[in-house]
């Protein structure tokens, strides 16, 4: 029998949407029978989370760097992804690391929309060790979906993505966790409508929760591979004057170090804090705030969901000034808005908007900027196949 700890028996729950429970194969501190298992868990935790802060805490090499990769939001896409790695030059035909001593960063939502975030994020795990070896470094940064599927905020979890967690026992783990919760998914679905019948809420119910849902959630746990990662990668990084965040620094977090702002968000992360006011989504933190590059409104008053450079209001070159000077900048990096038509600079390159669309669920220019001994210079790449668009929302 598989049980859920905490999880939602309704797809309508809205707290604790993460699945509480052990990696597949394994038992959950529950079942250790004795407090010294317990207690050397939460010491082992501890020692985690303490050694998370420390890496997080530790300032951007001063060494100059020869080059820079710099990746914007992906959303499921993963052959794109590895056009921009081909054309960039740091993979190979079969995909591993030959880009050296070069520094690739990727700067958040590689995640939801599309198809393929799982293939996405276990390329980036793979990657990093191959380019540590040679040298060089792979970033993997925090957007606000990373932050989105770490707290319970599904909604942008196709059913492809998920189909991409499902293994050879989805179907009965799927069964065995409808029948060990049946009790109180039929008693939270007849809340809203007394005459359902138990077919019914079952048919429904297996419809929420699509094969490889169950095991997403699992892995996106506190104890899960993906949500351990997770919450270990940066949501502001400094490399050699430039500044790289997902969504934007606004006047509200600009008094916090890089230090600060990433320990703050890793304890948010942790916790899988949903409280809008938390570092991780509030929309004037790191994840959200689009002040930098904000859309302007439509002619029906709405904001551009995907604007062109010209329907972007930048940020004043004065505040712009202000907060490169605080983190000893030359420039600030930017993803979170898709500019459809390609990469965008704006105030002679102190602005940089990454953010283009890649995923087919956009169909907006593949792209990656190159920053070559401190110049920054935007790529635009063919792709190689048109990707099915059966992720978007």
């Amino acid at each position: 029998m598989i049980m859920i700890f905490n999880m939602p028996v309704t797809p309508w729950s809205s707290s604790a949407m993460l699945a509480r429970q052990p990696e597949v194969g394994q038992h959950s501190p529950e079942d250790k029978g004795t407090k010294k298992g317990a207690h050397l868990r939460g010491l082992w935790l501890r020692l985690a989370w303490l050694a998370t802060v420390l890496a997080l805490a530790i300032p951007a090499t001063a060494a100059p760097l020869h080059r820079i990769v710099a990746v914007g939001d992906l959303h499921g896409d993963f052959s794109a992804w590895r056009d921009i790695l081909r054309s960039a030059s740091v993979v190979d035909n079969n995909g591993h690391w030959t880009g050296g001593d070069v520094v690739l960063i990727q700067t958040g939502d590689a995640v939801d929309r599309g198809p393929n975030s799982l293939e996405i994020i276990q390329d980036l795990v793979r990657l990093q060790k191959e380019a540590a070896r040679a040298h060089g470094q792979v970033i993997a940064m925090v957007g606000n979906h990373e932050a989105m599927n770490l707290t319970g905020d599904l909604r942008y979890v196709s059913a492809a993505d998920y189909a991409g967690y499902a293994d050879r026992r989805s179907a009965v783990r799927r069964e065995d966790v409808y029948n060990s919760n049946k009790t109180a998914i039929e008693m939270a679905y007849r809340q809203k409508d007394p005459q359902m019948s138990g077919d019914a809420i079952k048919k429904v119910w297996f419809e929420a929760f699509p094969l490889g849902r169950i095991e997403h959630q699992i892995a996106w746990s506190d104890h899960g591979t993906i949500g351990r990662w997770v919450v270990k990668n940066p949501v502001v990084v400094l490399l050699d004057g430039t500044l790289f965040v997902h969504g934007g620094i606004s006047p509200a977090y600009a008094n916090l170090t890089v230090a600060e702002i990433n320990v703050r968000a890793a304890a948010a992360l942790t916790a899988r804090n949903t409280d809008p006011t938390a570092i991780i989504n509030d929309d004037q933190g790191p994840l959200w705030y689009r002040g930098l590059a904000q859309p302007l409104a439509s002619n029906n008053g709405e904001t551009l969901a995907a604007p062109t450079p010209a329907q972007i209001q930048p940020a004043g070159e004065d505040q712009l000034d202000a907060l490169l000077s605080a983190y000893g900048a030359r420039r600030i990096v930017v993803g979170h808005t898709p500019i459809l038509s390609g990469i965008a600079l704006f105030h002679d390159g102190k602005l940089i908007c990454i953010d283009t669309g890649i995923s087919a669920v956009y169909g907006g220019t593949v792209s990656y900027l190159d920053i070559v001994d401190g110049t920054p210079v935007p790529h635009a790449v063919a792709r190689s196949q048109q990707p099915s668009k059966q992720g978007a929302p």
